[in-house]
């Protein structure tokens, strides 16, 4: 691996990624392609078309925003800066799953593919019925998708070597049984050990054999589970926010920058009243590499997704030198803007962990108060 490498910490963390080289602001640290990923089941059934291999979106930046705002006489001014290529877009001749080209059919057939193909409107199919249980446990917002673990088991019986691939899904950061159990939690909520035994009932159904039996014992569906919860990265795309992206790089005067800002501040608009926090394709996946990165509430680095596909990039966010940790938030941006008492309020209930980043030590001795808006948030927690 160059410029990095993964080695043991010296706290409760276990592993990181460290840097072996100087990186600037700017550089690009990594790039990886998830071991398998996910659109999540209720961005899906909002008919969010997807590939089912790269979740890249098969719709143009207009019809996206047509469909999101119900606009249909919505026309983009420079369209012709972005533009998907939905020609290449091919389907499974089973099930009729899309894809946006032909490698990503092939690369989903040989990975996980050709044991969950199934038709998609046979309603007592084990995957539909696994997936309708889903989305009635785990409304929008989701985290993750039981389809991920799926594929997951998928791609161990579906390997040529299936000792490797199981090993291979191992090294992805493990906690203790209870702290499985208290994350599983989390994930499902109060029904938390019924719906376990259904989710890993159910799933049974649709994967089994030697192979993956580990895996569906209810210890090690519970570890499957936290696993997945625990490492899985949210993925989003937009053919609309990569069009905004590629028309603020053309050349205009002053006056025909000030009306696209306002034209694409009303486009927002239109969507969010239409569609609310539903703006982008969604999903999870599983990155052996990027997953090794330690969360600060200080992050050196930031992933993100230029290609509009699962491929991730790992980007310094600042200058990184031989040695130093390589961290990013877990945190979107504006929980990572609150008080330290938030944060770590925040990191404990999602991921278990009281962080101790070079920020959080240096606001130890602040006292455990919260903004005014976060007071009102838990006064109306309280209330309830």
């Amino acid at each position: 691996m160059e410029g990095f490498e993964i080695r043991l910490t010296s706290s409760k963390k276990g592993k990181g990624l460290f840097a072996t080289q100087k990186f600037d602001q700017g550089d690009v640290i990594l790039e990886e392609d998830p071991l398998v990923s996910c659109q999540f089941a209720w961005n899906a059934a909002y008919r969010y078309l997807a590939c089912d291999y790269c979740m890249k979106p098969l719709e143009t930046p207009e019809q996206n925003v047509r469909r999101l705002s119900c606009k249909p006489d919505i026309v983009l001014p420079h369209s012709d800066r972005f533009e998907l290529n939905l020609e290449s877009i091919t389907s499974c001749d089973q099930c009729g799953a899309l894809y946006c080209s032909e490698g990503c059919r092939q690369k989903a057939y040989v990975i996980y593919h050709r044991i969950l193909c199934h038709n998609p409107s046979d309603a007592q199919h084990p995957i539909v019925v696994l997936m309708e249980t889903w989305k009635q446990m785990h409304y929008p917002p989701e985290t993750t998708s039981i389809m991920l673990l799926v594929r997951i088991l998928a791609y161990i019986q579906q390997s040529s070597d299936p000792s490797a691939a199981r090993a291979k899904v191992k090294q992805f950061c493990h906690r203790t049984e209870n702290e499985d159990a208290e994350l599983v939690h989390k994930l499902l909520g109060e029904q938390f050990t019924h719906q376990m035994n259904t989710l890993r009932e159910l799933t049974s159904h649709v994967v089994s054999g030697d192979e993956v039996q580990e895996f569906l014992t209810p210890e090690g569906f519970c570890t499957l589970m936290a696993l997945v919860g625990t490492n899985g990265q949210g993925i989003g795309t937009s053919p609309l926010a990569m069009w905004v992206n590629s028309v603020l790089e053309v050349t205009m005067s002053d006056d025909e920058r000030q009306q696209l800002d306002l034209f694409i501040d009303k486009l927002y608009q239109y969507v969010e009243e239409e569609s609310g926090s539903f703006l982008n394709t969604e999903g999870s996946g599983l990155f052996q590499l990027q997953s090794s990165c330690n969360h600060s509430c200080a992050p050196n680095a930031e992933s993100t997704f230029p290609y509009g596909n699962h491929r991730v990039q790992l980007k310094a966010l600042k200058p990184i030198m031989p040695g130093e940790e390589i961290c990013i938030s877990y945190l979107d941006e504006c929980t990572l803007q609150r008080s330290r008492h938030s944060r770590q309020k925040e990191l404990a209930q999602n991921y278990l962990f009281v962080c101790w980043c070079e920020r959080c030590s240096s606001q130890a001795s602040e006292p455990d108060c919260t903004s005014e808006e976060e007071m009102s948030d838990e006064d109306i927690d309280a209330d309830d």
